[in-house]
């Protein structure tokens, strides 16, 4: 693009992975380690998605990282295939994030609880045929074993933060006073601790559980990557609404309301066989309108045009609740990769335009404000090294991501 200096975005990219990158021998156990944590200042661990996203990144400057990075997941995988959410390696968890972090102990040496299961995908995009890696077999087998809750392949989260979205207003409507950052999110954390995250026990007991799209999407993305059956016919059938021409969550017990709009509504775009006629519903009536999405730093993490939307990231009692309107570059990533897909490629070279405009004075950041561009949350923000992959226009981007 005539207008985005790809040297000094390429420079800055490599530069925030680098800086990231640790390694070293876990002195527990012996297991070597070696992976990109999102943000020094704020996030010293290693979280699954975000390893997947920058496992992505690096093959752009150094391939053997993104091997590397994704191997370190697997080093951390319990027997029966299960990988937590975060892993702390040689980092202890400091006392007070125990009270809301998902671990059983406070010598565990990860969460129990999971995040969106990319790492199927990211392996084939980055390091090749995820089918050839038995600890990812055994993955796959773990979440459809344990987290598919109505036998129709579609997986199952028992709190907001298993998304990876965290305080995301779409999760209100369903966990209410105890959704991630409200007072009652602490009291929920322990519960399901007392239930071991367990999704059935968690759902017996009352619940909530959600079967929220991200997670699904990402889910179904990383099984076609190990040439299983696509989930997205069961995407459509259990979260689409024809009607609006919207994706949303399912919870049970069902809401009383209807959860908000957020940019989650337009993740299948990223599914490579998505119907060609919900995909252009999702970019005509939604992606692409200025009052809800299509705004100066697209896409806003919540639609403009939902009450919820907020640039202010406190929330009640001054409690921090980020995530509420600003937009993400993994957000933006998924998006672009159906704008290329479905043939929108001005509207995809427009949207990396507007997500590349602040990066030179904001640099890398978690979030950006949705119209000024302000950098926003933690800095040095490994994933939003991603954007490299949109202005790189990757040959094997979109469609060709699964599968080739």
């Amino acid at each position: 693009m005539a207008d985005v200096d790809t040297t000094a975005l390429r420079d800055l990219c490599e530069q925030t992975l680098r800086q990231n990158w640790r390694e070293g021998t876990r002195s527990a156990d012996g297991v070597a380690f070696a992976y990109t944590c999102p943000s020094p200042g704020h996030y010293p661990w290693q979280w699954y998605w975000d390893s997947c996203f920058a496992a992505i990144a690096w093959r752009h400057f150094e391939p053997g990282r993104s091997r590397r990075e994704l191997e370190s997941l697997l080093a951390a995988q319990r027997e029966d295939g299960f990988i937590g959410h975060t892993i702390f390696w040689n980092t202890p968890l400091q006392l007070t994030r125990r009270l809301t972090y998902n671990v059983l102990s406070a010598d565990a040496p990860m969460t129990a609880s999971i995040q969106p299961p990319a790492l199927a995908w990211a392996w084939r995009i980055a390091v090749g045929d995820p089918a050839e890696v038995p600890g990812i077999v055994r993955h796959h087998e773990w979440l459809a074993a344990n987290r598919d809750l109505d036998g129709d392949g579609l997986i199952w989260i028992v709190q907001p933060d298993e998304s990876g979205l965290d305080a995301s207003t779409q999760f209100d409507a369903i966990w209410g006073h105890r959704a991630h950052g409200r007072r009652g999110f602490v009291r929920l954390v322990r519960s399901n601790r007392q239930l071991g995250f367990d999704l059935r026990r968690v759902a017996a007991a009352g619940g909530p559980v959600c079967c929220e799209v991200v997670t699904n999407v990402l889910y179904s993305l990383s099984r076609s990557a190990l040439g299983l059956e696509s989930l997205t016919p069961a995407i459509v059938a259990r979260l689409y609404d024809e009607d609006r021409g919207l994706f949303g969550p399912i919870a049970q017990p069902e809401p009383v309301h209807t959860p908000a709009v957020t940019w989650t509504a337009l993740a299948p775009l990223a599914l490579p066989d998505l119907p060609e006629a919900i995909g252009r519903r999702l970019v005509e009536e939604h992606l692409l309108d200025p009052d809800r999405f299509w705004l100066p730093m697209a896409p806003p993490s919540v639609s403009a045009s939902d009450p919820s939307f907020t640039l202010d990231d406190r929330g009640p009692l001054g409690s921090r609740r980020y995530w509420r309107g600003p937009t993400w570059i993994n957000a933006a990533w998924m998006l672009w990769l159906g704008l290329v897909r479905l043939g929108y490629s001005e509207q995809a070279d427009e949207l990396v335009r507007r997500v590349c405009a602040p990066l030179g004075s904001e640099h890398l950041r978690e979030y950006y404000h949705s119209y000024t561009g302000a950098g926003m949350g933690a800095s040095d923000f490994a994933w939003s090294a991603l954007v490299i992959d949109m202005v790189a226009r990757d040959p094997r981007a979109a469609s060709s991501y699964v599968g080739g």
